[in-house]
């Protein structure tokens, strides 16, 4: 019988995890019960977007009320982005997913059944708080599952996404079919609750705590323990390297130590991830967002063929996040992530000078170049790159950084867009916007760090503590 490995921190976990070839069994079935709660921020994100224009018209809702609705999730991501990754770091990264599908079942209820704007607000602050916490704590758990080889596949949250909107577009086509009448928002907001529901059995059921994380807390019998439960893997709990004793010694992470991620080599990786973060997030809200809108002044004043339109540009943005897997891999997250900056900025440049003056066929195309060029880059590398980038002891809080940082940008976008528009006009909007891409193209080309070409961080971190000469060389940022 052979000898089972002995675990003594979070550096033999990590490289037991990293010697997987893939993904099988039930570890496959935790991994994507993760990505549920992803697909439910964007289905509870696209819930709101599709049914617009029905609740504006049945609560005769002001301009103003209407920035309030489409600004309040993300404007409570920027509070609990980082409060999701401190939960996290000190109690566990399943309890706070769980804790968020709690908020989202609330608020979806309360939204949908709600007789005035100030009940529907309160629901979409419900919402907020889920989308916070779970989005920060679901790319760092995410992480850890994931084998250093497949890290690539973190990138497919951006094809969920864009498969959650369109899975609540054509929702929002049956419930209009269905002559629900100006009521089809509550039926869109409210579905939102079903999948919840649903998310929270399954990962009460399912989920099981990170190995790495419990390595890092120096409960070393209980990481043997899930790494078995979860992916099948025999070991043994040994005696606790230097680095296990530091970490179980020293106070626990907090915002107090959220300067870390400020300092030596996680400086250029923090701003680097936080600039993509902001970048794609603005630019996303600003114009992905409103393509409902962008649909309408393309193929007519419909519900139908708005909600259509908009349904055939999110199924180029499933195609791009699952081409975002391929190229992460094969160019890395900073050069792919510049790539696709700059194909977004042609396009908006394309779209601000021939918007109105072009054939609809041309008109549909710029929207797709955007679509496909933000998803299959920038999109996705925003959350991924910094959730491979920390250490497990400061992984979530630094996800939840770069959350926050993202989610200013989505405000930006939701406030910008309209205001732009409205004194500018959509062509000239499309100009201005053009800047974010650029200068996220610069930054991606200025910091050279880059994850998918350098040591896992958890490696580096434990070759540190017991004074490996080649520490130096493996974290450097290149």
């Amino acid at each position: 019988m052979a000898q089972r490995p002995s675990v003594k921190g979070v550096g033999d976990v990590v490289a037991l995890i990293d010697g997987l070839g893939k993904i099988t069994g039930r570890a496959q079935v935790i991994w994507f019960l993760v990505f549920g709660g992803l697909f439910l921020d964007a289905y509870s994100n696209a819930a709101l977007s599709a049914g617009l224009g029905p609740m504006t018209s049945q609560m005769e809702l002001t301009s103003t009320q209407v920035s309030i609705l489409t600004a309040t999730a993300p404007a409570l991501a920027i509070i609990f982005n980082p409060v999701g990754g401190w939960l996290a770091t000190r109690i566990g990264r399943v309890p706070p997913l769980l804790i968020a599908k709690v908020f989202a079942i609330a608020g979806a209820l309360i939204a949908a059944f709600a007789g005035d704007f100030t009940v529907v607000w309160v629901g979409r602050v419900l919402v907020g708080v889920a989308y916070g916490i779970d989005f920060a704590v679901a790319m760092a758990l995410l992480a850890e599952y994931t084998p250093a080889k497949l890290g690539g596949r973190l990138n497919l949250w951006q094809a969920v996404w864009y498969v959650a909107t369109t899975s609540n577009l054509a929702l929002a086509l049956l419930f209009f079919n269905l002559d629900v009448g100006a009521d089809i928002w509550r039926w869109s907001v409210g579905s939102a609750a079903v999948v919840a529901v649903a998310l929270l059995v399954g990962q009460w059921l399912m989920l099981r705590e990170s190995p790495t994380w419990l390595a890092s807390k120096g409960r070393l019998d209980d990481a043997v323990l899930n790494l078995d439960r979860i992916y099948g893997i025999k070991a043994v709990a040994g005696k606790p390297d230097a680095a296990t004793r530091a970490a179980a010694a020293a106070p626990a992470i907090g915002f107090r130590q959220a300067g870390l991620l400020f300092k030596g080599d996680y400086l250029p990786r923090t701003v680097l991830s936080s600039v993509i973060s902001l970048a794609q997030s603005m630019q996303y809200f600003a114009v992905g967002w409103y393509l409902p809108l962008i649909s309408l002044t393309i193929f007519g004043e419909s519900f139908e063929k708005a909600t259509i339109g908009s349904m055939v540009f999110n199924a180029f943005g499933i195609a791009g996040g699952l081409l975002s897997a391929y190229f992460g891999r094969r160019l890395g997250l900073r050069l792919s992530s510049a790539a696709g900056f700059a194909g977004v900025f042609v396009a908006l440049i394309a779209m601000g000078l021939t918007f109105g003056k072009v054939p609809t066929a041309v008109a549909f195309l710029l929207p797709v170049l955007f679509i496909l060029c933000h998803s299959a880059g920038p999109g996705a590398n925003g959350k991924s790159i910094a959730a491979l980038s920390y250490s497990s002891d400061v992984r979530a809080l630094g996800t939840g950084v770069t959350g926050m940082v993202g989610s200013f940008g989505s405000v930006a976008g939701l406030y910008l867009f309209p205001q732009i528009k409205e004194s500018l006009g959509l062509a000239d909007t499309f100009l201005v916007l053009s800047v974010v891409p650029l200068l996220g193209m610069i930054t991606c080309l200025a910091i050279k760090w880059d994850p998918m070409k350098a040591a896992s961080p958890d490696e580096a971190a434990a070759q540190q503590a017991t004074g490996a000469p080649e520490h130096a060389e493996s974290v450097t940022a290149r």
